[in-house]
């Protein structure tokens, strides 16, 4: 079953919605999913639903609200994605990572489920890194996280387990970036990092031309027993 919620800023002074999908019986945990730049679409909404389905609250908080809220695009028509890159380039993540912590306490509080994991993709895999480093998230997965490198002084805070996809051939992730990340995290008791040779920023997605359907299996088979592993 799936609905819609509205979810007060930790300020207090706005609200922004977030669709819900919820499992047939009581959930396990919960996952926080975090959109990329195409906003809460189709398939972000599908990846809820395969999480209600395997037994978990599933919430995706429109993190677009400040700037167009409820907006959906399709990153395989170019003036779509095109519109994407600019809400990209508008947008405040750390003003993102409050409305996740704020979507946190929502799920703990008004939906009473005390365990909660994100995931996120592009700049939804950005911000479950930084959820990480600055929530009390119980576990994090990101995929094809955009600029971690430039954040990597942040890792010293990560207190709960964080997985990271890493496709070698991302776009928008460049070699440099991701031998950063490698150095920056290889090390670190929480962090697993995992490299998908020759893939390229996308592979995981629903649909769509970017999807690699072995790659994405693969990610999503560790991302699910991550989550059961550190939320179960």
């Amino acid at each position: 079953m799936n609905d819609t919620a509205t979810i007060q800023t930790l300020s207090g002074e706005g609200s922004f919605e977030a669709y819900v999908a919820k499992p047939a019986g009581n959930a396990k945990a919960a996952i926080l999913v975090i959109q990329e730049i195409f906003g809460v679409n189709q398939g972000i909404r599908e990846k809820c639903d395969k999480w209600a389905e395997a037994g978990y609250l599933a919430v995706a908080p429109d993190l677009f609200w400040r700037l167009e809220p409820g907006i959906q695009l399709d990153p395989d028509v170019e003036d779509q994605f095109n519109r994407a890159l600019e809400l990209f380039g508008k947008y405040d993540a750390d003003e993102g990572v409050k409305d996740i912590e704020a979507t946190i306490h929502w799920i703990r509080r008004e939906a009473a489920v005390s365990k909660v994991g994100c995931v996120g993709y592009c700049l939804g895999g950005k911000l479950a890194y930084m959820t990480a480093t600055r929530t009390d998230i119980d576990a994090s997965v990101g995929y094809y996280g955009v600029m971690i490198d430039q954040m990597l002084r942040e890792a010293k805070a990560i207190a709960h387990p964080l997985m990271l996809h890493i496709p070698t051939a991302d776009h928008f992730v460049s070699a440099e970036a991701q031998k950063a990340m490698h150095e920056g995290l290889d090390d670190h008791p929480k962090v697993t990092l995992h490299d998908y040779e020759g893939l390229d920023h996308g592979f995981a997605t629903e649909s769509g031309k970017r999807r690699n359907e072995e790659g994405a299996r693969l990610a999503d088979s560790r991302t699910a027993e991550f989550f059961a592993k550190h939320l179960l």
